[in-house]
């Protein structure tokens, strides 16, 4: 799902264990009720099972759907290798970096890219593509994620934090094509 009237990279987080979250959570509560062995227990298990499948395969229908759009419009796709596991560990963001299925995107994304004859232009995870102005290339020591936007000391631009990271990680992707 494409944001307003951002820019055209920019796509939200459907975020689909959010949208069956209260449905989830009362047949968890129906399930925890239910007698080990009983019929009953079992038919609310199954339940659970589908609702989890449908999350599941709603978000890989997104993901499939978002990777073969970009895969058919662009001739190289520059992505950041993320270390995925370790962002998870974060409490406050784990429930939504998991639920976005960054590393199942990325997967899709190559064999896709293969198929169609694309190339794929990993950047290393530790490239400051969000501290270094996509202008001047003046780096901030430390930003913290809290920072969505700010505007460079050197040229006075102002950025948005999601969007400048962009713009350089597509600029190193392409240098490193060249």
């Amino acid at each position: 799902m494409l944001l307003g009237d951002r820019h055209p990279w920019e796509y939200a987080n459907p975020r689909h264990t959010k949208r069956y979250e209260n449905k989830l959570a009362y047949l968890q509560r129906k399930l925890a009720k239910k007698k080990k062995g009983s019929k009953n227990r079992d038919k609310v298990r199954q339940k659970v099972a589908r609702l989890h499948a449908k999350i599941a395969d709603s978000r890989l229908d997104n993901l499939h759907k978002l990777s073969r759009k970009l895969i058919n419009e662009n001739q190289v796709v520059c992505v950041e290798s993320l270390a995925v596991k370790n962002m998870i560990r974060n409490p406050k963001l784990a429930k939504h970096i998991a639920d976005a299925s960054w590393g199942e995107f990325v997967r899709q994304l190559k064999y896709k890219a293969e198929w169609a004859g694309r190339t794929i232009a990993e950047i290393d995870r530790f490239y400051p593509s969000s501290k270094r102005c996509s202008c001047c290339g003046f780096v901030h020591e430390s930003m913290p994620l809290n920072i969505r936007d700010w505007t460079c000391p050197e040229c006075n631009t102002h950025h948005d934090r999601d969007i400048n990271a962009a713009m350089n990680l597509k600029t190193v992707g392409l240098a490193g094509l060249a």
